[in-house]
């Protein structure tokens, strides 16, 4: 049976010690990215240099559609997978050592967490970590300063509202905000229904309002 090492580990869920004989494999990721955003960050980039930059990041190249502002900051970057026609606004961070895939015509508004890595509870192995991945389909939304923890799927065309916290998966064709995100409402598969005021209103939309407090369990 073949060994994994500590990125196939760490990816399939393994509590992973800062001890561990393999963890130098991941301190060196962690200062390359740490180099990379350091370049991305630092001077005004135009679209094409960023995504070349993101490319070097991510250890694959992005499609010509991707179109992310400055500034971007990660733990890690070789664990992100992002689709045609995505749009990352300023001040993210994606934490990404579980892996972070992120559909087709995704909007994600500035200063957006998304969150794979979690530590144990127990004091005495605190400093260890474990992920889980997040994955966000075609199609979804993000509101500005919306966190995403390990373990969560964003549903196909779903909505997050502003300075949510999401905990649990997101259903497709939903939308749901507030700590923890709470389901408010479903939105037609004709996609005829658009939002602003909920997902912070970085997309030049019109307005829905929404009474988060009234939104019930999902």
């Amino acid at each position: 049976m073949t060994k994994l090492d500590i990125f196939q580990r760490e990816l399939a869920g393994e509590v992973i010690s800062l001890r561990d004989p393999e963890y130098p494999k991941i301190a060196a990721l962690i200062a390359e990215a740490q180099r990379i955003t350091a370049e991305m960050n630092t001077g005004y980039r135009d679209p094409a240099e960023v995504r070349v930059l993101f490319s070097r990041l991510a250890g694959a190249t992005v499609d010509e559609s991707f179109w992310l502002l400055p500034p971007f900051y990660t733990d890690f970057g070789k664990n992100i997978r992002v689709g045609r026609n995505v749009f990352i606004n300023h001040a993210c961070e994606f934490m990404d050592r579980g892996g972070i895939t992120i559909g087709d015509d995704v909007l994600i508004g500035p200063k957006v967490n998304l969150v794979t890595i979690s530590h144990p509870l127990d004091p005495a192995t605190r400093r260890s970590t474990h992920c889980a991945p997040i994955v966000i389909e075609k199609g979804a939304w993000l509101g500005a300063a919306v966190s995403v923890m390990p373990g969560v799927t964003i549903g196909e065309n779903a909505v997050v509202a502003a300075n949510a916290v999401v905990t649990r998966d997101v259903p497709r064709n939903t939308v749901v905000g507030g700590i923890p995100a709470r389901f408010i409402r479903h939105i037609s598969e004709a996609g005829s229904e658009v939002f602003g005021a909920e997902a912070g209103a970085e997309s030049p939309r019109r307005h829905v309002s929404t009474v988060v407090d009234q939104a019930g369990s999902f």
